[in-house]
């Protein structure tokens, strides 16, 4: 499995029990188990909850699934 593969499933995983959809960056953290300090991790590659601010926009949201939002953090 490739770090990018490892990564999307941890936060599929993740976000198993969040409520979709999910309207905002605030909702989508708590969403997350340890809100905003859950780490994905994979060969070296460390990915904080909080990072992905980083890289969401507000034309991402709503999110529909837990799917989407890993695609969209991983890609």
């Amino acid at each position: 499995m490739s770090v990018k593969e490892e990564i999307h499933s941890q936060i599929v995983g993740a976000l198993a029990g969040a409520e979709f959809p999910i309207e905002t960056p605030e909702a989508l953290l708590a969403s997350f188990p340890d809100g905003a300090e859950i780490t994905c991790k994979a060969d070296g590659v460390e990915l904080k909850a909080g990072d992905a601010g980083k890289v969401l926009t507000p034309d991402d949201f709503p999110f529909k699934s837990a799917e989407e939002v890993a695609d969209v953090i991983v890609e």
